[in-house]
């Protein structure tokens, strides 16, 4: 069950990647907590707007896909879009 974590890594990746015009500068970096897993998406700041969407809607269904396999994997992700 070790790859799990890596299985939700490579998601965002994945996703941020088919939504932008650099993918080779997208990073996902993953931050262990005690009850929550913090995964921070760094993408060009050209891209930025893409990975949010107008009025944040493509980074809320980002957040939603998450949480969705999260519940799977009984722990919680949270998606933090870094400037």
């Amino acid at each position: 069950m070790e790859t799990t974590p890596v299985l939700m890594k490579q998601l965002v990746e994945d996703i941020a990647k088919a939504l932008v015009d650099m993918p080779e500068e997208v990073s996902v970096r993953e931050l262990n907590g005690e009850q929550v897993t913090v995964l921070e998406l760094k993408v060009s700041p050209t891209d930025l707007g893409k990975v949010i969407g107008k009025q944040g809607r493509t980074a809320r269904s980002i957040r939603t896909l998450i949480g969705a396999a999260s519940m799977k994997l009984n722990r919680r992700y949270t998606l933090e879009i870094l400037e």
